[in-house]
C-alpha cells in the first residue's frame, strides 16, 4: 500500500501526515500569484528587517524560514514575542519591517493582537494560515492560505509541511531561485517516498524510553524542534531539541551509557556536524538514532535532495513514526492528554 492509499483504522494523524504531497501541490498551484507578486514587491522594496509571528509548531516553521532567508537572502529575521502585545499592551515603534505570521487557525489573541501592532506600526503582514476566515487573514497585506485541508488530530502534520514548503516558496520566489523552485515542484514526490519509508528503529529504541534529545543544525534545526513537540504530545516522551552546536554548552552533560539521542542530518556542512556529534555521542555508548540524508550508514533510512528540501521529507519519515510509537506506548496519537486542536493564548 502506498502513502496515499488510506485505509479504515488508521489514525487521522496517520492519515493527515500521509496527505502532505497533495497538500503541498495545492498551495503551490493556489498561491502561484501571490508568490510572484509578493516577490516583486520584495524586491522592488527590500525590508531591512524580517519578523516572524507563531506559536508551537509554526513557530517551528518559523525558524526555518529564519534560515532561509537569512543564508539565501541576507536579510536578518528576528522572532515576535507575542506577550509583549496580549500581556504588556505595548505599542511598536514605526518600522519598515516585514512580518510573516505563521498560524494552523490564525485566531490566537496573542499572536493577533501582535499582528495588530506591527501593522499599525507600517510593516507589511504576510499570513500563512490554514483555515479559511480568520482575523490573521483581514489583517493580512498579503495572505496565503495553506491548502492543507482539514486536520482533525490534535498532532498538525501536514500543515507543517506545508508551511516549511510556503517559506521555502517565498525564498525562492523572493530570491528567484530556479533551482529551488524545480525542487519544491518535485517535493509532493519525495514526500510520499519519505512517509514510505521503514523508521521502526526509531519505534524500537524509544519504546521505552524517558528522555531524549533531538539534534539537528541549520535547515534542520527546525524540525529537531518539531520532533520533540510531537514525542511531547504524542509519545508522553520528555523530548528537548538542541541544534548540534547548542547542546555541547551544557546539555551534553547528560549523554551517557543508552541514553538516547535522535539526530538529524541533512547533506551539507550543518549535516556534518551532526554526523559527528552522533559519532561521539555513539563513543560514550548512546543510544543514538541516525537519520542521515547524506547516504551515511544511518539506522534510520534517508535520501539526498535539495539541501532546504531534506529537512521537511526528514519531519514527513518522523511522523509515520512517531504515530507507531505513541500506539507502542499505549497512547492514542490523534488525542493528546490535556491538549486541544486549536490553542487560543492570550
Amino acid at each position: 500500500m502506498t502513502s496515499v492509499e488510506l485505509h479504515a483504522g488508521q489514525s487521522a494523524m496517520r492519515r493527515e501526515a500521509a496527505e502532505a504531497g497533495k497538500a503541498v501541490i495545492r498551495f503551490l498551484a493556489h498561491n502561484e500569484a501571490n508568490l510572484k507578486q509578493l516577490a516583486d514587491r520584495l524586491r522592488a522594496s527590500p525590508p531591512n528587517v524580517v519578523v516572524t509571528c507563531a506559536r508551537g509548531s509554526s513557530d517551528h516553521a518559523a525558524t526555518f524560514g529564519k534560515y532561509l532567508i537569512e543564508t539565501r537572502l541576507g536579510v536578518p529575521v528576528s522572532s515576535a514575542a507575542p506577550s509583549v502585545a496580549s500581556v504588556f499592551s505595548s505599542e511598536m515603534r514605526q518600522t519598515g519591517a516585514l512580518l510573516i505570521a505563521v498560524s494552523q487557525s490564525g485566531r490566537s489573541p496573542d499572536l493577533v493582537a501582535t499582528v495588530e501592532r506591527y501593522k499599525a506600526a507600517g510593516a507589511f503582514v504576510v499570513a500563512i494560515v490554514n483555515q479559511p476566515d480568520s482575523p490573521m487573514e483581514a489583517l493580512a497585506d498579503c495572505f496565503m492560505p495553506l491548502c492543507a485541508g482539514p486536520e482533525l488530530s490534535v498532532a498538525a502534520t501536514k500543515s507543517f509541511v506545508v508551511s516549511l514548503s510556503a517559506l521555502a516558496a517565498i525564498t525562492a520566489w523572493w530570491s528567484d531561485d530556479a533551482a529551488l523552485k524545480l525542487a519544491l515542484a518535485d517535493l509532493p514526490a519525495l514526500l510520499d517516498r519519505a512517509h514510505d519509508l521503514d523508521w521502526s528503529a526509531m519505534v524500537e529504541a524509544l519504546v521505552d524510553a524517558r528522555n531524549l534529545l533531538v539534534v539537528g543544525r541549520g535547515y534542520g534545526l527546525a524540525v529537531a524542534q518539531e520532533a520533540a513537540l510531537k514525542l511531547k504530545e504524542t509519545c508522553g516522551l520528555h523530548a528537548e531539541a538542541f541544534s548540534s552546536a547548542e547542546v555541547r554548552h551544557g546539555p551534553m552533560a547528560i549523554v551517557g551509557k543508552d541514553f538516547p539521542v535522535l539526530a538529524l542530518a541533512t547533506s551539507d556542512n550543518s549535516g556534518d556536524d551532526v554526523r559527528t556529534l552522533a559519532d561521539e555521542f555513539a563513543g560514550r555508548g548512546a543510544r543514538v538514532i541516525l537519520a542521515d540524508c547524506s547516504g551515511g550508514a544511518g539506522q534510520l533510512p534517508a535520501f539526498p535532495a535539495h539541501p532546504v528540501i531534506e529537512p521537511i521529507v526528514l519531519i514527513q519519515s518522523f511522523y509515520g513514526a512517531a504515530e507507531r510509537l505513541a500506539r507502542a506506548r499505549g497512547l492514542e496519537p490523534d488525542s493528546p492528554p490535556f491538549l486541544r486542536k486549536v490553542t487560543e493564548t492570550r
